[in-house]
């Protein structure tokens, strides 16, 4: 039996986070790996994701631009576009993060991690050899999610795509079907259709459908523009391989697509199913309810007294993404610490252990064409939650410095205002290169910053932010 102070399960970004925090802090941990040091993010999703999609974006940017259009010409160079992505995942291997780990004092230990009981984890290494662990403080489930894979007939057999595949693929296919219309969808959509694949783009519902009604509108305009078919309103009712390997998809209105591959990205589970939940009165294959210091709530169940289990990221279900990911291990690792130190704990609205941006100031870019930004509540949220608010809508083409960005730059901002207390409590952004205008959205949102302050925050002249003098001049005018 090994004893630390803290045992880490998954060492992806958040449980890296995690550990580095608690280490930070004075207490010894080791972190439990079954696969890359790094965990999704860095092999699989964030980074790889974004490295096939920028330079699609990059060469629709220039050719935007009138003079530099006329040097642009050319198609992507897919085999050094998939050559970077290699670059930013060091070709799926986590030596360096193993040594980062190491570089902090964290050990590590590379194996299947298990909980048997309150505060021990059982971890299998690739050879079989077992070691036991005891934690002294806490047991951080940070296990991730992965790719939910519907029980369609035919669909397993078909062997398809998940994000995985899609960030990683070696081959570009001709044809490629993508059933849903979320976050990765339609970033591979987009990625693929960069490449000169043929896309079909299958949906229930409208793209990005939890984010205002126009994201949904100007994405599937930008994809329909670039040649990719967009389905909506269709789910998908059979596959299968014909002789000639193509994935053959029926849908529920009886209508074909033919395709080489065929990517599902529908939704995520939590990486529970083999974690030793039973052991401590809890579900396997579950997500993991905390509360706002990311403790798991125990439900009166007697082997998790004394609050030693905390589940952190994907798992535990509150904002699946990697950077919230990163906020709440921040919080853990802190509060941890605290808790072993018998400091005392700030677990209150905005507290220093508290994960509160998780209910009020969530943060996602879609790095489609054009991109998405949001942070926030929307207008159907404010609705819902019947709150006094006030939507506030403007066309960022109106703003010169877009006009300066890109000829015909096309764009919509909408903000949402609580009347009663007068600050913004959501934005959205539709268009090119939004995400790098986020962060001052978010910030007006975290800090509660007044309508009437904003108003002496002036923005430079000409840039896009501008938009944010037309959003306060808006407001500023009396209703009809």
């Amino acid at each position: 039996m090994q004893t630390y102070d803290v045992i880490v399960i998954g060492a992806g970004p958040v449980g890296e986070n995690v550990a580095d925090r608690a280490q930070a802090g004075g207490l010894s941990v080791v972190v439990v790996e079954s696969e890359l040091v790094g965990g999704e993010c860095s092999y699989w999703a964030c980074m790889p994701s974004k490295a096939i999609l920028r330079p699609g974006a990059a060469r629709s940017a220039a050719q935007r631009v009138a003079g530099a259009a006329e040097a642009v010409t050319g198609e992507l160079d897919v085999e050094a576009v998939l050559k970077r992505r290699d670059s930013f995942v060091h070709d799926w291997d986590d030596s360096s993060q193993v040594e980062w780990l190491d570089g902090i004092g964290v050990d590590f230990l590379r194996g299947h991690g298990r909980i048997t009981g309150p505060r021990r984890v059982s971890v299998t290494a690739p050879d079989g050899a077992v070691t036991e662990l005891e934690a002294n403080q806490a047991v951080v489930v940070s296990t991730g999610s992965a790719a939910v894979l519907p029980d369609i007939p035919g669909l397993a057999d078909v062997e398809p795509w998940t994000s995985r595949e899609a960030t990683g693929a070696s081959t570009i296919p001709r044809r490629l079907a993508v059933l849903g219309g979320g976050v990765v969808g339609s970033e591979m959509a987009t990625a693929y259709l960069s490449f000169g694949t043929e896309v079909t783009l299958i949906s229930r519902t409208s793209l990005l459908g939890r984010m205002e009604s126009f994201v949904s509108d100007a994405v599937v305009a930008s994809l329909r523009e670039g040649g990719a078919t967009v389905m909506l309103g269709r789910s998908l009712a059979h596959a299968e391989r014909n002789e000639a390997g193509e994935v053959v998809l029926t849908l529920d209105d009886d209508s074909v697509v033919v395709a080489d591959e065929v990517l599902v990205a529908i939704g995520r589970r939590p990486r529970t199913e083999d974690l030793g939940l039973e052991t401590v009165g809890l579900k396997p294959g579950s997500w993991l309810e905390v509360d706002e210091t990311l403790r798991v709530q125990s439900g009166g169940h007697p082997l998790l007294d004394g609050g030693w289990l905390y589940a952190t990221g994907d798992v535990n279900h509150r904002a699946l993404l990697t950077h919230q990911g990163k906020y709440q291990a921040r919080a853990a690792g802190d509060v941890i610490v605290a808790r072993a130190k018998s400091d005392t704990v700030h677990s209150g609205e905005w507290g220093m252990h508290a994960a509160t941006a998780d209910h009020k100031a969530v943060t996602q870019v879609t790095f489609t064409d054009p991109e998405v930004a949001s942070v926030g509540i929307t207008a159907a949220e404010a609705e819902e939650a019947g709150l006094n608010h006030r939507v506030l809508d403007y066309d960022l083409a109106s703003v010169a410095g877009s006009s300066l960005h890109a000829d015909g730059y096309a764009g919509h901002v909408r903000a949402i205002v609580d009347e009663d207390r007068q600050v913004i409590v959501g934005m959205t952004l539709v268009g090119q290169d939004v995400g790098e205008m986020l962060q001052s959205a978010t910030i007006a949102i975290v800090g509660e910053v007044p309508m009437e302050r904003l108003w002496h925050a002036v923005p430079a002249y000409p840039t896009i932010s501008e938009f944010w003098l037309r959003l306060l001049e808006t407001y500023g005018r009396p209703q009809a």
